[in-house]
């Protein structure tokens, strides 16, 4: 879903976020690569996926399993860093990103990383409660 909000981002301002967003061509080995962009989406999902794993462990350690505002700080922290990241991956990209300081493109990288903050504890409800039925 973030992914689809920043593309949607990108096609109506043309401001590179969601290149931005699937950008791996600073990491040695894969970096020199001229990868096709479902599969720099297919990086980007198993990221999430390894937050989203990081998240139902911290849940389940700390037992916040029904407690929506302790969802949601933890979903925070956790996710914050990957907002931060985008200072660094538009300092490291070689490919035309939005400037570390360009603060339209780093709203749209924010609203989109929020929503992701916002979602994951929601998806984790949702299927908690579906697996106790």
């Amino acid at each position: 879903m973030m992914g689809l909000l920043l593309k949607l981002c990108e096609s109506i301002t043309e401001i590179n976020v969601y290149t931005l967003l699937l950008n791996v061509d600073f990491i040695p080995l894969i970096g020199h690569i001229d990868w096709v962009e479902p599969i720099e989406f297919l990086f980007h999902l198993l990221i999430s996926i390894v937050i989203a794993f990081i998240f139902i462990i911290s849940v389940e350690f700390l037992q916040f399993r029904g407690q929506f505002p302790s969802l949601w700080f933890l979903s925070f922290i956790i996710c914050l860093p990957a907002i931060g990241s985008y200072f660094i991956l538009s300092d490291l990209s070689n490919k035309e990103v939005p400037q570390w300081d360009d603060w339209l493109a780093f709203t749209y990288w924010c609203v989109a990383h929020v929503f992701y903050m916002w979602l994951l504890p929601l998806l984790y409800k949702k299927k908690r409660s579906a697996s106790l039925r």
